[in-house]
């Protein structure tokens, strides 16, 4: 609108979600309409955030601009699933990625990992972090392979996502790679090892402490309600298969990327996810396909989780 100066006057304004009332990071959305003279509005959905919900749309109707809302309001929350998730159940959004062989492997039994899938499949991952509020990995992953979890091979402009070790007994290394740079790693433990504490935070921790389960684990829906008090919508997790197993059957995540490579592995080698507990068919836990897209010789199925699928 800015641009546009005063050809934005009688304007028609498309736009995906109401426009806001409040002040934020900026000033009211629907103010500035208004104030460029746009005479009709047509929002695709209703923001469910309280400080809104329905008052943008109301300040429109008062000031006189037309308003048409509820426009394909189901592909208007799909492109931003992780705000209309935290907004409603104070929760993010949460996509686990797995990258795997086809016999379904995610290590030699020597714990050898590099690399299961090929350039291709990697870049996307990076774009997949690109798109994340944040990227969460287990302490496990960290001593085994020294992730960066970094944005690395993405050309276009994006946030650089937190980083966030799950870490219930703070096992992570100082030494670590997460700690050698200057962005920042968020370690979220369940406060047991005070003497740990020190010697991170001086090596660049930010440490986030919850109540531990009764099994003395950090709870996904802890971590999740730490993260969404900081606005964080969307979550990637890169993790070993006891934490996005633990994950999946505690209902958190919503979405499962896995990463196909055509070769095998073994079967001594490691799985790809650890779900203790499925006994029979009936324990099933059910997928639904989204979608499937090939990077070089490599598959990308993604899922959305909770959906069982009958004989």
């Amino acid at each position: 609108m800015r641009a546009a100066g005063s050809a934005a006057s009688g304007a028609t304004a498309y736009v995906t979600l109401e426009p806001c009332s409040h002040y934020g990071r900026t000033p009211p959305c629907a103010d500035a309409l208004i104030e460029a003279g746009i005479a009709r509005v047509v929002t695709a959905s209703t923001d469910p955030n309280p400080r809104v919900s329905g008052r943008g749309l109301d300040r429109l109707r008062e000031a006189g601009v037309a308003v048409t809302d509820g426009l394909m309001a189901a592909q208007s929350e799909r492109l931003n699933p992780g705000f209309f998730r935290r907004m409603r159940a104070g929760l993010p959004y949460v996509r686990a990625k797995v990258a795997a062989s086809l016999d379904g492997r995610t290590a030699m039994a020597s714990g050898e990992s590099r690399w299961i899938t090929g350039a291709a499949a990697r870049r996307d991952v990076h774009r997949l972090r690109a798109l994340s509020s944040a990227v969460v990995t287990g302490v496990d992953t960290v001593i085994a392979d020294d992730p960066q979890l970094t944005v690395r091979d993405w050309d276009e402009a994006f946030l650089p996502p937190r980083r966030v070790v799950i870490d219930s007994q703070l096992r992570m290394p100082t030494e670590s790679g997460l700690l050698a740079d200057e962005q920042g790693v968020v370690v979220i433990h369940g406060g047991t090892m005070p003497a740990r504490e020190p010697d991170l935070v001086r090596s660049g921790a930010e440490l986030w402490q919850v109540a531990l389960t009764e099994e003395g684990h950090v709870g996904p829906v802890a971590a999740l309600e730490a993260l969404a008090g900081v606005e964080v919508n969307e979550v990637l997790v890169e993790a070993g298969p006891r934490l996005v197993g633990a994950w999946i059957q505690a209902g958190v995540v919503d979405e499962l990327i896995v990463y196909l490579a055509p070769h095998l592995m073994g079967h001594e080698g490691n799985p790809m996810l650890t779900l203790p507990g499925l006994d029979t068919m009936d324990d099933r836990l059910g997928l639904e396909t989204l979608d499937i897209r090939q990077f070089g010789d490599d598959l990308r199925l993604t899922f959305r989780v909770g959906e069982r699928k009958e004989d």
